[in-house]
Protein backbone atom coordinates (compact mmCIF):
# COMPACT_ATOMS: atom_id res chain seq x y z
CA UNK A 1 0.00 0.00 0.00
CA UNK A 2 2.82 2.55 0.58
CA UNK A 3 4.32 1.75 -2.72
CA UNK A 4 0.85 3.01 -4.31
CA UNK A 5 1.51 6.16 -2.18
CA UNK A 6 4.45 6.63 -3.55
CA UNK A 7 3.91 6.26 -6.96
CA UNK A 8 1.01 8.92 -6.32
CA UNK A 9 3.11 11.55 -4.53
CA UNK A 10 5.93 11.22 -7.59
CA UNK A 11 3.35 11.68 -10.04
CA UNK A 12 1.36 14.68 -8.47
CA UNK A 13 5.18 16.45 -8.46
CA UNK A 14 6.25 15.24 -11.97
CA UNK A 15 3.11 17.12 -12.83
CA UNK A 16 3.37 20.35 -10.83
CA UNK A 17 7.10 20.47 -11.75
CA UNK A 18 5.90 20.22 -15.70
CA UNK A 19 3.48 23.05 -15.30
CA UNK A 20 6.39 25.12 -12.84
CA UNK A 21 9.24 24.03 -15.94
CA UNK A 22 7.16 25.84 -18.85
CA UNK A 23 8.88 28.52 -20.97
CA UNK A 24 8.88 32.18 -20.29
CA UNK A 25 7.70 32.70 -24.23
CA UNK A 26 5.12 29.98 -22.97
CA UNK A 27 3.32 31.52 -20.06
CA UNK A 28 3.46 35.38 -21.81
CA UNK A 29 1.49 33.13 -24.69
CA UNK A 30 -0.91 31.84 -22.22
CA UNK A 31 -0.99 35.43 -20.94
CA UNK A 32 -1.60 37.13 -24.11
CA UNK A 33 -4.54 34.50 -25.41
CA UNK A 34 -5.95 35.71 -21.83
CA UNK A 35 -6.04 39.82 -22.95
CA UNK A 36 -9.32 41.14 -23.17
CA UNK A 37 -9.62 42.95 -27.13
CA UNK A 38 -10.93 46.52 -26.27
CA UNK A 39 -12.94 48.07 -29.40
CA UNK A 40 -12.38 51.95 -30.25
CA UNK A 41 -14.65 54.07 -27.88
CA UNK A 42 -17.18 55.54 -30.57
CA UNK A 43 -17.24 59.12 -30.31
CA UNK A 44 -20.01 61.29 -30.83
CA UNK A 45 -20.36 65.04 -32.39
CA UNK A 46 -24.07 66.64 -32.28
CA UNK A 47 -25.23 63.29 -31.60
CA UNK A 48 -23.89 61.08 -34.64
CA UNK A 49 -21.04 59.12 -35.37
CA UNK A 50 -18.96 61.35 -37.85
CA UNK A 51 -16.74 58.56 -38.76
CA UNK A 52 -20.04 57.52 -40.50
CA UNK A 53 -20.10 60.53 -43.06
CA UNK A 54 -18.14 62.78 -44.99
CA UNK A 55 -18.10 65.50 -42.73
CA UNK A 56 -17.99 68.97 -44.22
CA UNK A 57 -17.71 72.24 -41.93
CA UNK A 58 -18.59 75.98 -43.16
CA UNK A 59 -20.07 79.05 -42.58
CA UNK A 60 -23.12 80.71 -44.54
CA UNK A 61 -22.30 83.17 -47.02
CA UNK A 62 -23.61 86.06 -49.05
CA UNK A 63 -26.23 84.50 -51.26
CA UNK A 64 -26.64 81.06 -48.99
CA UNK A 65 -29.87 79.74 -48.24
CA UNK A 66 -30.94 76.77 -46.72
CA UNK A 67 -32.66 75.33 -50.42
CA UNK A 68 -29.71 76.27 -52.48
CA UNK A 69 -27.28 74.85 -49.70
CA UNK A 70 -29.62 71.34 -49.94
CA UNK A 71 -30.09 71.06 -53.44
CA UNK A 72 -25.82 71.31 -54.11
CA UNK A 73 -25.76 68.56 -52.02
CA UNK A 74 -27.95 66.69 -54.23
CA UNK A 75 -31.21 66.72 -51.58
CA UNK A 76 -34.18 65.97 -53.34
CA UNK A 77 -36.82 69.09 -53.37
CA UNK A 78 -39.78 67.26 -51.65
CA UNK A 79 -37.20 67.00 -48.71
CA UNK A 80 -36.57 70.73 -48.53
CA UNK A 81 -40.44 71.65 -49.22
CA UNK A 82 -41.39 69.26 -46.42
CA UNK A 83 -38.30 71.19 -43.65
CA UNK A 84 -39.44 74.33 -45.18
CA UNK A 85 -43.53 74.05 -44.61
CA UNK A 86 -44.06 71.20 -42.22
CA UNK A 87 -40.67 72.58 -39.47
CA UNK A 88 -41.04 76.48 -39.60
CA UNK A 89 -41.30 76.43 -35.78
CA UNK A 90 -38.59 74.42 -35.12
CA UNK A 91 -36.17 75.65 -38.18
CA UNK A 92 -37.31 78.91 -40.37
CA UNK A 93 -34.77 78.47 -43.16
CA UNK A 94 -35.67 82.36 -43.91
CA UNK A 95 -33.92 83.31 -40.72
CA UNK A 96 -30.12 81.11 -41.29
CA UNK A 97 -27.62 84.55 -40.91
CA UNK A 98 -24.41 84.99 -42.57
CA UNK A 99 -21.95 83.84 -40.76
CA UNK A 100 -23.17 81.35 -38.95
CA UNK A 101 -21.30 78.02 -38.67
CA UNK A 102 -23.34 75.08 -39.95
CA UNK A 103 -21.97 71.26 -40.49
CA UNK A 104 -23.08 69.22 -43.73
CA UNK A 105 -22.89 65.27 -42.99
CA UNK A 106 -22.88 63.53 -46.46
CA UNK A 107 -22.81 60.04 -47.16
CA UNK A 108 -19.87 57.96 -47.90
CA UNK A 109 -20.49 56.16 -51.16
CA UNK A 110 -19.98 57.79 -54.92
CA UNK A 111 -23.03 59.85 -54.46
CA UNK A 112 -22.10 61.79 -51.99
CA UNK A 113 -25.88 63.11 -50.75
CA UNK A 114 -26.30 65.44 -47.41
CA UNK A 115 -27.74 63.04 -45.21
CA UNK A 116 -27.52 65.62 -42.70
CA UNK A 117 -27.60 69.33 -41.95
CA UNK A 118 -26.85 71.42 -38.57
CA UNK A 119 -27.44 74.58 -38.09
CA UNK A 120 -24.94 76.39 -34.99
CA UNK A 121 -27.56 78.75 -33.71
CA UNK A 122 -25.13 80.08 -30.90
CA UNK A 123 -22.38 78.73 -28.97
CA UNK A 124 -24.21 76.60 -27.05
CA UNK A 125 -27.61 75.75 -29.27
CA UNK A 126 -27.93 74.07 -32.59
CA UNK A 127 -30.69 72.78 -34.70
CA UNK A 128 -30.62 69.29 -36.47
CA UNK A 129 -32.05 69.02 -39.99
CA UNK A 130 -32.27 64.69 -40.18
CA UNK A 131 -32.55 63.88 -43.81
CA UNK A 132 -32.46 60.16 -43.90
CA UNK A 133 -35.93 58.38 -44.29
CA UNK A 134 -38.71 60.44 -43.03
CA UNK A 135 -37.36 64.23 -42.62
CA UNK A 136 -37.55 65.57 -39.61
CA UNK A 137 -36.02 68.76 -37.79
CA UNK A 138 -35.30 69.40 -33.74
CA UNK A 139 -32.87 71.70 -31.27
CA UNK A 140 -30.77 70.48 -29.16
CA UNK A 141 -27.85 71.91 -26.56
CA UNK A 142 -24.09 70.85 -26.47
CA UNK A 143 -22.76 69.89 -23.27
CA UNK A 144 -22.56 72.87 -20.98
CA UNK A 145 -19.89 73.25 -17.60
CA UNK A 146 -20.55 76.21 -15.37
CA UNK A 147 -17.99 77.59 -13.14
CA UNK A 148 -19.03 80.13 -10.31
CA UNK A 149 -17.04 83.33 -10.73
CA UNK A 150 -16.16 85.63 -8.32
CA UNK A 151 -15.32 89.61 -9.28
CA UNK A 152 -15.17 92.92 -7.75
CA UNK A 153 -13.96 96.31 -8.59
CA UNK A 154 -13.56 99.65 -7.65
CA UNK A 155 -14.13 102.99 -9.82
CA UNK A 156 -11.36 104.92 -10.82
CA UNK A 157 -13.22 106.35 -14.43
CA UNK A 158 -16.93 104.11 -15.36
CA UNK A 159 -18.05 100.85 -14.55
CA UNK A 160 -17.11 99.10 -18.21
CA UNK A 161 -13.33 99.91 -17.87
CA UNK A 162 -13.32 98.55 -14.00
CA UNK A 163 -14.59 95.09 -15.76
CA UNK A 164 -12.79 95.04 -18.94
CA UNK A 165 -9.49 96.04 -17.29
CA UNK A 166 -9.53 92.36 -15.38
CA UNK A 167 -10.86 90.86 -18.81
CA UNK A 168 -14.51 90.27 -17.69
CA UNK A 169 -16.58 89.61 -20.50
CA UNK A 170 -18.37 92.84 -21.07
CA UNK A 171 -22.35 91.26 -20.59
CA UNK A 172 -21.14 91.07 -16.83
CA UNK A 173 -21.26 94.87 -16.95
CA UNK A 174 -24.43 94.83 -19.06
CA UNK A 175 -26.00 92.59 -16.37
CA UNK A 176 -24.83 94.72 -13.56
CA UNK A 177 -25.71 98.26 -14.87
CA UNK A 178 -29.68 96.43 -15.17
CA UNK A 179 -29.28 94.85 -11.82
CA UNK A 180 -29.12 98.66 -10.47
CA UNK A 181 -30.84 100.45 -13.27
CA UNK A 182 -33.73 101.37 -10.90
CA UNK A 183 -31.70 102.25 -7.66
CA UNK A 184 -28.11 103.83 -9.31
CA UNK A 185 -28.16 106.09 -12.10
CA UNK A 186 -24.62 105.06 -13.72
CA UNK A 187 -23.99 108.64 -15.67
CA UNK A 188 -23.25 109.53 -11.71
CA UNK A 189 -20.47 107.39 -10.38
CA UNK A 190 -18.09 108.58 -8.32
CA UNK A 191 -14.22 107.77 -8.12
CA UNK A 192 -14.33 105.79 -5.01
CA UNK A 193 -17.49 103.61 -5.63
CA UNK A 194 -16.88 99.82 -5.64
CA UNK A 195 -18.58 96.48 -6.55
CA UNK A 196 -18.70 92.71 -6.26
CA UNK A 197 -20.41 90.06 -8.13
CA UNK A 198 -21.11 86.61 -8.13
CA UNK A 199 -21.91 84.73 -11.43
CA UNK A 200 -21.47 81.57 -13.81
CA UNK A 201 -19.25 81.24 -16.84
CA UNK A 202 -20.20 78.79 -19.51
CA UNK A 203 -17.61 76.57 -21.00
CA UNK A 204 -18.00 74.01 -24.11
CA UNK A 205 -16.06 71.05 -23.70
CA UNK A 206 -14.59 72.31 -20.11
CA UNK A 207 -12.31 75.02 -22.13
CA UNK A 208 -14.18 76.96 -25.00
CA UNK A 209 -15.84 79.62 -23.13
CA UNK A 210 -19.44 80.52 -24.06
CA UNK A 211 -20.83 83.71 -22.27
CA UNK A 212 -22.10 84.38 -18.40
CA UNK A 213 -25.48 83.76 -17.17
CA UNK A 214 -27.12 86.24 -15.40
CA UNK A 215 -25.68 87.89 -11.88
CA UNK A 216 -26.49 86.06 -9.01
CA UNK A 217 -25.95 88.24 -6.04
CA UNK A 218 -24.34 91.52 -5.95
CA UNK A 219 -22.83 94.34 -3.64
CA UNK A 220 -22.45 98.20 -4.85
CA UNK A 221 -21.29 100.80 -2.63
CA UNK A 222 -22.56 104.29 -4.50
CA UNK A 223 -21.77 107.24 -2.24
CA UNK A 224 -21.05 105.65 0.37
CA UNK A 225 -24.33 103.48 0.32
CA UNK A 226 -24.28 99.88 0.10
CA UNK A 227 -27.10 97.86 -1.81
CA UNK A 228 -27.33 94.33 -1.84
CA UNK A 229 -28.72 92.58 -4.96
CA UNK A 230 -29.79 89.02 -4.83
CA UNK A 231 -31.60 87.21 -7.79
CA UNK A 232 -34.97 85.14 -6.34
CA UNK A 233 -37.97 83.63 -8.40
CA UNK A 234 -40.61 85.61 -6.94
CA UNK A 235 -43.23 83.73 -8.46
CA UNK A 236 -42.72 80.21 -9.90
CA UNK A 237 -46.08 80.06 -11.88
CA UNK A 238 -44.33 82.88 -14.52
CA UNK A 239 -40.92 82.33 -13.63
CA UNK A 240 -39.98 85.41 -12.86
CA UNK A 241 -37.09 86.43 -11.24
CA UNK A 242 -36.47 90.02 -9.42
CA UNK A 243 -33.40 91.40 -7.49
CA UNK A 244 -34.18 92.17 -4.27
CA UNK A 245 -31.74 93.97 -1.12
CA UNK A 246 -31.03 92.07 1.96
CA UNK A 247 -34.07 93.94 3.56
CA UNK A 248 -36.35 92.03 1.05
CA UNK A 249 -37.38 94.75 -1.17
CA UNK A 250 -37.42 95.00 -4.58
CA UNK A 251 -34.84 96.78 -6.26
CA UNK A 252 -37.12 97.42 -9.33
CA UNK A 253 -38.76 100.40 -9.75
CA UNK A 254 -41.68 101.33 -12.07
CA UNK A 255 -39.15 103.61 -14.22
CA UNK A 256 -35.45 103.03 -15.25
CA UNK A 257 -33.29 105.79 -13.94
CA UNK A 258 -32.05 106.88 -17.56
CA UNK A 259 -33.13 105.61 -20.79
CA UNK A 260 -29.64 104.60 -21.70
CA UNK A 261 -27.28 101.93 -19.97
CA UNK A 262 -23.69 104.10 -19.98
CA UNK A 263 -24.72 107.91 -21.25
CA UNK A 264 -22.96 110.83 -19.71
CA UNK A 265 -25.51 113.26 -17.68
CA UNK A 266 -24.54 116.55 -19.90
CA UNK A 267 -27.44 118.93 -19.43
CA UNK A 268 -30.32 118.71 -16.32
CA UNK A 269 -34.28 120.16 -16.31
CA UNK A 270 -34.07 123.24 -15.78
CA UNK A 271 -36.54 126.22 -16.01
CA UNK A 272 -33.82 128.84 -15.72
CA UNK A 273 -31.50 128.10 -18.50
CA UNK A 274 -29.30 130.64 -20.02
CA UNK A 275 -28.37 130.37 -23.63
CA UNK A 276 -25.80 132.29 -25.38
CA UNK A 277 -26.77 131.51 -28.39
CA UNK A 278 -30.06 133.48 -28.27
CA UNK A 279 -28.43 136.30 -26.31
CA UNK A 280 -27.87 134.98 -23.31
CA UNK A 281 -31.96 134.91 -22.93
CA UNK A 282 -33.89 132.22 -20.39
CA UNK A 283 -34.98 129.71 -22.49
CA UNK A 284 -36.22 126.78 -20.14
CA UNK A 285 -35.26 123.23 -20.62
CA UNK A 286 -37.70 120.96 -19.63
CA UNK A 287 -35.87 117.72 -20.43
CA UNK A 288 -32.89 115.53 -18.87
CA UNK A 289 -30.20 115.10 -21.59
CA UNK A 290 -27.78 111.95 -21.71
CA UNK A 291 -24.73 112.34 -24.20
CA UNK A 292 -23.86 109.30 -25.72
CA UNK A 293 -22.31 108.17 -29.28
CA UNK A 294 -24.60 108.02 -32.17
CA UNK A 295 -26.11 104.54 -32.98
CA UNK A 296 -26.45 103.85 -28.82
CA UNK A 297 -29.40 101.90 -28.36
CA UNK A 298 -32.32 104.22 -26.17
CA UNK A 299 -34.65 101.78 -23.84
CA UNK A 300 -38.47 102.78 -22.92
CA UNK A 301 -37.76 103.14 -19.14
CA UNK A 302 -40.99 101.48 -18.07
CA UNK A 303 -43.96 99.55 -19.99
CA UNK A 304 -46.68 101.48 -21.80
CA UNK A 305 -48.09 102.32 -25.06
CA UNK A 306 -46.53 104.32 -28.13
CA UNK A 307 -48.53 107.48 -28.67
CA UNK A 308 -45.93 109.24 -31.20
CA UNK A 309 -43.60 107.59 -33.39
CA UNK A 310 -42.25 110.54 -35.84
CA UNK A 311 -39.94 113.41 -37.13
CA UNK A 312 -40.96 116.86 -35.58
CA UNK A 313 -39.06 120.29 -35.61
CA UNK A 314 -36.58 120.77 -33.27
CA UNK A 315 -37.03 117.94 -31.27
CA UNK A 316 -36.10 115.30 -34.59
CA UNK A 317 -36.97 111.71 -34.65
CA UNK A 318 -38.93 111.20 -31.10
CA UNK A 319 -41.16 108.49 -29.66
CA UNK A 320 -43.19 109.12 -27.13
CA UNK A 321 -44.69 106.15 -24.38
CA UNK A 322 -47.65 106.38 -22.13
CA UNK A 323 -46.91 104.22 -19.41
CA UNK A 324 -50.85 104.92 -17.36
CA UNK A 325 -53.12 107.88 -16.73
CA UNK A 326 -50.46 109.81 -15.03
CA UNK A 327 -46.86 109.52 -16.51
CA UNK A 328 -45.74 109.66 -20.39
CA UNK A 329 -41.78 109.65 -21.63
CA UNK A 330 -40.34 110.87 -24.57
CA UNK A 331 -37.01 110.36 -26.20
CA UNK A 332 -35.59 113.22 -28.54
CA UNK A 333 -32.97 113.41 -31.50
CA UNK A 334 -32.95 109.89 -32.29
CA UNK A 335 -31.39 108.84 -35.28
CA UNK A 336 -33.90 106.27 -35.86
CA UNK A 337 -36.95 104.56 -34.26
CA UNK A 338 -37.55 100.90 -33.80
CA UNK A 339 -40.92 101.35 -32.37
CA UNK A 340 -44.57 102.45 -34.16
CA UNK A 341 -47.60 104.60 -32.71
CA UNK A 342 -49.61 101.81 -30.99
CA UNK A 343 -47.07 99.10 -30.53
CA UNK A 344 -46.80 98.23 -26.79
CA UNK A 345 -43.57 98.03 -24.89
CA UNK A 346 -41.84 97.02 -22.02
CA UNK A 347 -39.44 98.22 -19.76
CA UNK A 348 -36.18 98.03 -21.23
CA UNK A 349 -37.47 97.55 -25.09
CA UNK A 350 -35.14 99.10 -27.22
CA UNK A 351 -37.12 101.71 -28.81
CA UNK A 352 -34.72 103.90 -31.35
CA UNK A 353 -31.26 104.77 -31.72
CA UNK A 354 -29.02 108.05 -30.38
CA UNK A 355 -29.00 110.52 -33.21
CA UNK A 356 -28.45 114.17 -33.92
CA UNK A 357 -31.61 115.02 -35.35
CA UNK A 358 -33.43 118.20 -34.66
CA UNK A 359 -32.09 121.06 -33.23
CA UNK A 360 -28.58 119.76 -31.51
CA UNK A 361 -25.20 120.85 -30.96
CA UNK A 362 -24.27 116.76 -30.38
CA UNK A 363 -25.28 113.11 -30.08
CA UNK A 364 -27.46 112.59 -27.63
CA UNK A 365 -30.87 112.01 -25.90
CA UNK A 366 -33.17 114.08 -24.59
CA UNK A 367 -35.05 112.24 -21.87
CA UNK A 368 -38.75 114.12 -21.07
CA UNK A 369 -40.98 113.29 -18.42
CA UNK A 370 -44.80 113.74 -18.43
CA UNK A 371 -46.92 113.94 -15.05
CA UNK A 372 -50.62 114.55 -14.85
CA UNK A 373 -50.01 116.23 -18.57
CA UNK A 374 -47.45 118.19 -17.37
CA UNK A 375 -43.04 118.33 -17.67
CA UNK A 376 -41.03 117.61 -14.07
CA UNK A 377 -37.42 116.67 -13.61
CA UNK A 378 -37.48 112.84 -13.29
CA UNK A 379 -34.23 113.00 -11.36
CA UNK A 380 -36.39 115.23 -8.64
CA UNK A 381 -39.25 112.35 -8.61
CA UNK A 382 -39.75 109.97 -6.31
CA UNK A 383 -40.27 106.78 -8.46
CA UNK A 384 -42.70 104.50 -7.69
CA UNK A 385 -41.39 101.05 -6.01
CA UNK A 386 -42.40 97.52 -7.23
CA UNK A 387 -43.75 95.23 -4.29
CA UNK A 388 -41.47 94.05 -1.78
CA UNK A 389 -41.27 90.35 -1.65
CA UNK A 390 -44.78 88.31 -0.01
CA UNK A 391 -43.97 88.08 3.59
CA UNK A 392 -45.15 84.41 3.11
CA UNK A 393 -41.67 84.15 1.25
CA UNK A 394 -39.44 85.96 2.94
CA UNK A 395 -38.36 83.30 5.44
CA UNK A 396 -36.98 80.80 2.36
CA UNK A 397 -35.51 84.04 1.05
CA UNK A 398 -33.16 85.09 4.31
CA UNK A 399 -32.10 81.77 4.57
CA UNK A 400 -31.22 81.10 1.30
CA UNK A 401 -29.37 84.45 0.44
CA UNK A 402 -27.49 84.12 3.86
CA UNK A 403 -24.19 82.18 2.80
CA UNK A 404 -24.33 84.57 -0.43
CA UNK A 405 -24.35 87.51 1.31
CA UNK A 406 -21.35 85.74 3.55
CA UNK A 407 -19.40 85.36 0.24
CA UNK A 408 -20.28 88.85 -1.02
CA UNK A 409 -18.93 89.99 1.94
CA UNK A 410 -16.10 87.65 2.03
CA UNK A 411 -14.37 89.00 -1.64
CA UNK A 412 -11.71 91.24 -1.19
CA UNK A 413 -11.18 94.30 -3.65
CA UNK A 414 -8.37 94.90 -5.98
CA UNK A 415 -5.59 97.15 -4.76
CA UNK A 416 -5.67 100.41 -6.38
CA UNK A 417 -2.61 102.22 -6.72
CA UNK A 418 -3.30 105.97 -6.07
CA UNK A 419 -2.22 108.89 -8.64
CA UNK A 420 0.75 110.08 -6.71
CA UNK A 421 1.77 106.54 -6.26
CA UNK A 422 2.21 106.22 -9.69
CA UNK A 423 3.85 109.27 -10.87
CA UNK A 424 6.58 108.44 -7.79
CA UNK A 425 7.03 104.98 -9.11
CA UNK A 426 7.15 106.70 -12.95
CA UNK A 427 9.80 109.31 -11.61
CA UNK A 428 12.07 106.89 -9.60
CA UNK A 429 12.26 104.27 -12.35
CA UNK A 430 13.34 107.48 -14.63
CA UNK A 431 16.32 108.47 -11.90
CA UNK A 432 17.67 104.58 -11.69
Amino acid sequence: MQKYWGLIFILLLSFSCKESGKTTVEKQSLEIASIEVLEKPIVKHFGFNLEEFEVQLDTIKNGDSFGKLMMDHKVDYPKIAKITEEYRDTFDVRKIRVGKPYVILKSKDTTATAQVFIYENDPINYTVVDLRDSVKAYKEKKQVKYLEKEVSGVITTNLSESLLEQGIDYMVTHNLANVYAWTIDFSMLQKGDRFKVIYKEKFINDSIYAGSEQIEAAYFEHNGKPIYAFAYENDSLKSIVDYFDDEANNLRRTFLRMPVEFGRLSSRYNLKRRIRYYGNKIRPHKGTDYAAPVGTPIMATADGTVTESTRRGGNGKYVKIRHNGTYSTQYLHMKKQKVKRGEFVRQGDVIGWVGMTGNTSGPHVCYRFWKNGRQVDPLREELPKAEPLAETLQPEYFSYISPLKEQLDCIAYPEIQEEEDIQATDLASLTE
